[in-house]
Order: structure tokens, then sequence, then C-alpha cells
């Protein structure tokens, strides 16, 4: 039975579970553990909490799916509620920061598919919240975390001004690799990763933490997107397809 066992042909991991994995462990050695939230969360956790004003573009029909028989719930559009569902269960809890967690999972966008869209997609959030929390330290995170996943290349990260309205000051986060080994498609070139930024002191108000006292970084990227990075995949419709002919090739 043993051998008959071992000569059976294995399943293979779809490469967002393998990135997860790798992502989770990565995180892991430098702190951060693990949240999870709902997919069907109300609009106080995906808008209102965030400080995403009722007039916010997000809003509108075209970028959120709305449920009908349900009013005033939405497909999450971003893994960011797991933020504030984090921060006020440690908060009623009576356990105050600091947090550091990893919030991977699925989200959804009322919008077209093309190669590089998809109205489901996955994010990986993150989310660090203590006394003394600058820019700096969320630098040095993605610079470690891009460092480890790209299997020990040289990493550079810049940031670049932009608006959110969960974050003051929020930027862009672009990637470049440098060095013999990094694949030719990625080598020398700025790639704009992620969106994230200082927590808004509105947010930390709203999950109940005291803004005086406390800051934190947060952050957002598209495990698809850097999952066609890693593995030179060229259509994000692919991770979606259910395709063996894909699946088999991880």
């Amino acid at each position: 039975m043993a051998k008959e066992a071992a000569l059976t042909p294995r399943g293979h991991l779809h490469p967002i579970t393998s990135l997860v994995r790798e992502a989770r462990g990565i995180f892991s050695k430098l702190g951060f553990s693990l949240a999870e939230g709902p997919l069907l969360e109300s609009e106080w956790y995906n808008f209102d909490a965030l400080n995403v004003p009722k007039d916010h573009p997000a809003r509108d029909m075209q970028d959120t799916f709305f449920i009908q028989d349900a009013p005033g719930y939405v497909l999450r559009t971003h893994t960011s509620p797991v933020q504030i569902r984090y921060m006020e269960e440690q908060m009623k809890k009576d356990i105050p920061p600091p947090y550091r967690i990893i919030v991977p999972g699925r989200a959804f966008r009322n919008e077209a598919t093309d190669m590089t869209h998809e109205a489901e997609f996955f994010q990986l959030e993150g989310l660090a919240v203590g006394e003394d929390v600058t820019l700096a330290h969320l630098k040095g995170t993605l610079e470690q975390f891009f460092k480890e996943l790209f299997k020990g290349a040289e990493v550079e990260v810049r940031f670049r001004p932009s608006f959110f309205p969960f974050v003051e000051p929020g930027v862009e986060v672009d990637m470049r690799l440098v060095g013999s080994d990094v694949p030719e498609k990625l080598k020398n070139k700025w790639i704009e990763m992620m969106g994230a930024g200082m927590v808004h002191p509105q947010v930390l108000k709203n999950a109940g933490v005291d803004p005086e006292k406390y800051q934190g970084f947060a952050f957002g990227m598209g495990l698809d997107r850097l999952a066609m990075l890693r593995w030179g995949i060229d259509d994000v419709r692919l991770m979606h397809s259910g395709d063996l002919r894909f699946i088999n090739q991880f």
C-alpha cells in the first residue's frame, strides 16, 4: 500500500495559494500574524469606517457590487475592512497596540475584465500600529518582503505621493530589482506594486484606537499582479480559469 501511495500523482497548488503561503512565512518572521474577515461586508466597514466619504466614486455602481437583497451590504472591494474589525476586536478585549497583521483574501470590483483586470482578485493587506511607527518602518518592511520573495535579489523601493482616504500621508509604492539573477522582465525597471501610507487618525479613532498615542502604517497589494510578475504570467484571467493546463505548470 505504501508503494502504491508513493506512485499516486500529487496535485498542484494554485499560484495564488503558493504565494499566500510564502508571504505568510515571510511576514511571520517579521512579527505579523494572520487575520481574516467576511467577503460580504457592510458599507460601514468597507467605506465609512475607512474614511471613504458618501460621495466617493468608489461607491458608484460601476466599481462596487451592491447586494440587492441585503441593503447596506456589498461584496468587499478591498481587504482593508479587516483592519477595522481586527482593531475593534482587540480593543474590546482590552488589548491595546502594538498590532501587526496581514490579511490575504479575495476582493471584488464591478469592472470589465481584460489581461490585467478581473472582477474578482486577491489582495494582501498589511497593518502595523504602535507607538512611534513611521514611513521608514513601512519602507523597511516592504524591502525585506520583496527581497525574500524574489530570492535574495537586491531590492529598491521608492515612494511617490498619492491619495487614499484611509491613509495620510498616502503613497504609491514602486519596486525595482537589480542584479545578475533577476528575470529580464523585471531587471532595473520601476514597477508600481501597491498603495500604502500612514493610517489616517480618523480610521484609528473609528476602530477605538487613540490616534494621539498610536500611529500605524497600512499597505495593500494585488496578489494576482504579484504572481504575474513572479512567474511571468501574461493574462490575469488564467488565475480564475480553472484550466488544469495552467495549474499543472506549478
